[in-house]
């Protein structure tokens, strides 16, 4: 079977859907982001996101984004939960920071 779309979660949580490559060449919540900087890649060097902050408990997850106490660029309103959006055709997600980058 050929993987055509993935879908991220965390927490439990949907936080991006996407083409394989539209993910892979454009991710775009900050925790895919994460996710694919942790592949190895041996041609060439790419920089890491280390994620800090707490690691929340899945049975009382954070109010708001699910991934905000370890997002590297969390801002106040990731208190509120982030609306599920289409940035790009065919390209979901649910964050604060890609929602006031492509919605306009």
């Amino acid at each position: 079977m050929i993987v055509r779309s993935n879908v991220i979660t965390y927490l439990g949580n949907l936080v991006e859907l996407a083409g394989s490559t539209e993910l892979y060449e454009t991710p775009l919540h900050p925790y895919t982001q994460a996710l694919l900087s942790a592949i190895p890649v041996v041609e060439r060097s790419r920089k890491r996101i280390i994620l800090e902050g707490d690691i929340p408990n899945p049975i009382n997850p954070p109010v708001g984004c699910p991934f905000r106490t370890r997002c590297h660029v969390a801002i106040d309103k990731c208190e509120q939960k982030p609306n599920w959006f289409e940035a790009k055709p065919n390209h979901w997600v649910a964050c604060h920071i890609v929602e006031g980058n492509y919605k306009k």
